[in-house]
């Protein structure tokens, strides 16, 4: 590499998505499911945030805000209308944020998306082939109708 932008831009091929998502999919959403329904604001707290999750891509949070009919988050409801590319998803944990971020990496992003769903937040990760995934950090909004939390890209080699 004889440059600077040379190298950045060796970087940018190497972080390009490869899987199977359809292009409208990934254009989207940036890298597999999508996070906002038309309509739907993914709530003030939960915009702009700077912290990144650490794994190969370093990749930051992003809001989700997702219309959502139950009074409660479950690893099949959640993901049944997020995108029509095949996932598999698994949940990490259903409540217990040390099983999560067992070194307290993510404090203020869970109390945002806490705050934001007035109250229980539930962890996921869905799976979107090869060495890609994402994590989600999700609660119920009850009174807006509406699935609030942030997500974010994780790439393990």
């Amino acid at each position: 590499m004889s440059s600077d932008a040379d190298y950045a831009s060796f970087l940018e091929k190497a972080n390009q998505n490869t899987s199977s998502v359809s292009a409208t999919t990934a254009q989207a959403s940036n890298y597999g499911t999508k996070s906002v329904d038309d309509g739907v604001e993914v709530p003030e707290v939960l915009r702009g945030r700077e912290e990144v999750y650490v794994s190969d891509a370093d990749e930051e949070f992003v809001g989700v805000g997702l219309r959502f009919g139950g009074s409660a988050v479950g690893a099949g409801t959640l993901f049944a209308s997020l995108s029509s590319c095949p996932l598999s998803y698994v949940l990490l944990s259903t409540s217990i944020y040390r099983d999560f971020d067992p070194r307290g990496q993510y404090k203020g992003v869970v109390e945002a998306v806490q705050k934001a769903a007035g109250g229980e937040v539930r962890f996921f990760r869905v799976g979107l082939g090869g060495t890609r995934s994402e994590v989600w950090i999700v609660g119920v909004d009850r009174e807006g109708g509406r699935l609030v939390g942030v997500k974010a890209l994780v790439v393990e080699s």
